[in-house]
């Protein structure tokens, strides 16, 4: 199998990863997340991206940043550095909403560097690094 075949939707993570480029370029690195979310919303529109904004993650009152075509979760940030906190949480929301990836993305980067989180096995550790 080629790796490109391994890849969880590549072609709309290929998307989305663009869009946030697009923004990241449009904003720079010291706007709010707030700013990049509404420019982001405004992006997906313009592409007929279908998307949900601060979906609530079941019981908890958790809220994802964007829940992309029912199959990606993506989470924005803007703060200097992404902890294993934010990875943690993101694989909490794919254990819960049974969703295969997810996406951070962290605007305040000199270089945007967006981090794919794939749903772990439930029988396995978390393993991060």
């Amino acid at each position: 199998m080629a790796d490109y075949e391994k890849v969880i939707y590549p072609r709309l993570s290929y998307e989305i990863v663009g869009l946030c480029f697009t923004v990241h370029n449009e904003l720079g690195r010291y706007a709010r997340e707030k700013q990049y979310g509404d420019l982001l919303q405004k992006k997906f529109n313009e592409r007929g991206i279908k998307y949900r904004r601060e979906y609530t993650v079941g019981d908890s009152g958790n809220r994802i940043d964007f829940f992309v075509e029912d199959k990606v979760i993506l989470e924005l940030k803007s703060k200097p550095v992404i902890r294993k906190e934010d990875y943690y949480q993101t694989q909490r929301y794919l254990q819960i909403l049974d969703v295969r990836l997810g996406i951070i993305v962290n605007f305040q980067s000199e270089y945007l560097r967006p981090k794919r989180v794939l749903k772990a096995d439930s029988d396995k550790r978390i393993k991060l690094g």
